[in-house]
């Protein structure tokens, strides 16, 4: 059965070259197409609903090979971002298909200007994931985790969250509160909880320095599931999260 958009012609997105600089060869170049048309989508330059031209059209648009840019599609159609369908040709699908807990979508999403929803839906979703795991976790934790979660703080500490070496270790502390939980399922969300950290983190410092030090928050989230303590542990990371949201919404 045909869906509405295929019975309408849907419009037909605009692609330009690749920059010479973007470009290189086998999986790299598949990686420059794949990240060119991820965030012109995710941007919203290419809109849900759009169709891309074809196969032939586009490798000459973006003037790579047929198999670079088929490849590319492919990546993008793992991701949900797309759909490529005989006839009908390759569209852009809503953004409810999106995979945006995908590390690579987020960093797609956060290459240029995210939209103040998609911020707001990331920091929903750690503002429900994350308060509930510290909660488990103060209760769960052995002395494995807690070592791991204050070697990430004094990595933080030491590095600041202005360097690549601080923010990978802000992703640590935030995958070791997670492996904390011993709970296979959040386990499972560390690489996309991390990378949803590290992004909005760069993110706001990328005209000017954060307006204030986040180790602090993490610190109390640490002392509390350290102490055992549920209830503190739960309140802190909440806030931890409101105050992120607060600083990445001052810096849009």
């Amino acid at each position: 059965m045909a869906s509405d958009s295929e019975d309408a012609p849907a419009p037909m997105a605009s692609i330009a070259p690749l920059s010479a600089s973007a470009k290189g060869s086998g999986r790299r170049l598949r990686g420059a197409v794949a990240h060119y048309l991820g965030t012109a989508i995710v941007s919203g330059s290419i809109a849900p609903g759009e169709r891309l031209t074809g196969e032939v059209a586009n490798s000459e648009a973006l003037d790579v090979s047929r198999s670079a840019y088929r490849e590319a599609v492919q990546v993008l159609a793992a991701k949900g971002l797309v759909e490529s369908r005989t006839k009908a040709g390759t569209r852009v699908l809503p953004r409810s298909r999106w995979n945006m807990l995908d590390p690579v979508v987020l960093a797609w999403a956060f290459s240029g200007e995210p939209d103040l929803e998609f911020v707001r839906d990331l920091f929903e979703l750690r503002a429900i994931v994350e308060p509930a795991a510290a909660r488990i976790a103060a209760g769960r934790r052995d002395k494995a985790d807690l070592k791991a979660m204050k070697n990430a703080l004094a990595g933080m500490r030491r590095f600041t969250l202005a360097t690549e070496a601080g923010r990978a270790a802000d992703r640590d502390f935030h995958s070791a509160l997670l492996q904390a939980t011993h709970n296979n399922a959040l386990i499972a969300l560390s690489a996309s909880i991390g990378a949803a950290v590290n992004w909005t983190t760069q993110f706001k410092q990328r005209t000017r320095a954060l307006p204030r030090d986040p180790l602090p928050d993490h610190a109390r989230v640490y002392e509390a599931i350290a102490a055992g303590d549920p209830e503190a542990a739960s309140e802190a990371m909440r806030v931890l999260v409101e105050l992120a949201l607060e600083d990445t919404r001052s810096s849009m």
